[in-house]
Formats: structure tokens, C-alpha cells, sequence
């Protein structure tokens, strides 16, 4: 499969795993662009980097060759989604979806007239997704995040929204959402697992993509087995320091 297949693989429900970016840092984020996941994602919304970085980073992503760029875009509107599309994603992760119509504006931003309100300006996409609106439509996917109360109150509707590829949750606001103390609250445990449960059966029922925020490679390879399709493995950030301290624990003879 190629990455010009992204799009088509999370519509069939394929397993696909990616990586999260953090960080403003291009040449890292094209070495692990190499490494071969399926995606590598770019936080719009939390990550430390503007557009310049974001799209120096899908150029990045791009120039690894074995990866397909997302985007989670910092809002739900077709600004930001537009932009997102425009720099050259093949996907993106809309963060707070509570409703069938938030699911159906962020569809509307993804696709071009009369399918939708994609403002026509693909500049750096063209190049690699191609300038013809119907093509562009589906080439690209749309995942809403299923992340506070609303949301999973809502979730077989926005399942069910027409054009939407998939769901994915973003584990600790529906940690917090539920009751949590903490964004990794135990004592939610149960009440989380069921959430999730919830989420996914939503998902097949629709044909939809199931995706999940994981902290971990082994932790990914357990919720495929449960029937996650779009398994993203932690993130730049938490395993640089998690490298960092244990090169430093090492050299001071702490492990």
C-alpha cells in the first residue's frame, strides 16, 4: 500500500498505526516518517508548533516517503481544517465533537462545493494530493474525537453522520469527562473501559474507523486485537524524556 492509499485503507477499516508529533522539529519528525508507520500525526491543538511548523513538518512526513501526514486541527471550522488540508494532510482528527452537526460541519470543511465549504486554494496539497475538488474528496479523512460527556452521549449519532471516516478518542479529556481527578484517573477504570466499549461498537456498527490515542506499542497491539482500527503510539515529547532519563539514571548507576 502506498500513502497516496491512506484515505481508502481507514474507509475500509484497515489497521493503521501511527505516531504523534509535538514538537516543532522537522528533521525529527522526517526520521521517524521513516521508521514506517502508517501515519504520523501533528498536534495543531496542543502542539508546540504554529503553520510554519506544521507545514514544515508534513514536508517533512512527505520527504520520509512511508508515511501519510494528519493533522488534529486546533478547532472544528473550515478555517483551520482548510489550512490543514491545504499544507498537504491527508487526514484530520477534529477535536471536540458533541453533536451529529459538529460531525457534519467538520465533514462540509473537508469537501469542496457542492459537497461541502472547502474554500478552493490547495497550494501545497496539489502536489501531492492533486488539485481536482473530486479526487481531493476522497483522498482525504475526517475523524471526529469523541472526548467530553456530550460527545459520548452522542456517539452513535455522530457515528452515523454521513461522510465522517472514523472516530478517535482522546483518552484523558474522556478520562476527565467521566469523573476523573486526573487525566489517568484508576479509580474511572471501569467506567473509562466501558466508554470505550461504547465507542468502538458505535464505529463497527457504522463501518467507521475506531480510533485510540495509545501510550504505549504493546498497548496498541492489545486494542487492535479488540477491534481498534486507527492506533496512534504515544509521542515525541514523552519518549524523548523517557530516553533522556534513562540514559541519565544509567550513567549516574541508578538502574
Amino acid at each position: 500500500m502506498t500513502v497516496a492509499d491512506f484515505a481508502a485503507r481507514v474507509r475500509r477499516r484497515e489497521t493503521v498505526t501511527g505516531y504523534w508529533v509535538l514538537l516543532d522539529a522537522p528533521p525529527a519528525t522526517e526520521r521517524i516518517a521513516r521508521l514506517g508507520y502508517d501515519y504520523v500525526a501533528m498536534d495543531a491543538q496542543h502542539g508546540l508548533f504554529g503553520y510554519d511548523g506544521m507545514l514544515a513538518g508534513l514536508t517533512a512526513i512527505d520527504a520520509g516517503g512511508q508515511s501519510a501526514g494528519v493533522i488534529r486541527v486546533g478547532q472544528n471550522g473550515p478555517a483551520d481544517i482548510g489550512r490543514a488540508l491545504d499544507a498537504g494532510a491527508r487526514a484530520v482528527i477534529v477535536p471536540l465533537v458533541n453533536t451529529a452537526q459538529d460531525a457534519a460541519d467538520a465533514v462540509a470543511a473537508t469537501r469542496y462545493p457542492p459537497l461541502g465549504i472547502r474554500s478552493y486554494g490547495p497550494m501545497r496539497s496539489m502536489l501531492r494530493i492533486g488539485p481536482v475538488p473530486a479526487e481531493a474528496n476522497e483522498s482525504v479523512a475526517v475523524l471526529a474525537m469523541i472526548e467530553t460527556p456530550q460527545g459520548l452521549a452522542n456517539v452513535e449519532e455522530i457515528a452515523a453522520t454521513p461522510g465522517i471516516d472514523g472516530l478517535y478518542v482522546g483518552p484523558s479529556d474522556l478520562t476527565l469527562s467521566i469523573g476523573g481527578a486526573t487525566s489517568t484517573d484508576p479509580a474511572v477504570a471501569d467506567v473509562f473501559e466501558a466508554s470505550l466499549t461504547r465507542i468502538r461498537t458505535a464505529c463497527e456498527a457504522n463501518g467507521i474507523a475506531a480510533g485510540l490515542h495509545t501510550g504505549a506499542g504493546e498497548i496498541a497491539a492489545r486494542r487492535a486485537s479488540e477491534g481498534w482500527t486507527f492506533l496512534t503510539v504515544a509521542c515525541d515529547l514523552v519518549h524523548l524524556e523517557a530516553a533522556a532519563r534513562a540514559h541519565l539514571d544509567a550513567a549516574r548507576g541508578d538502574s
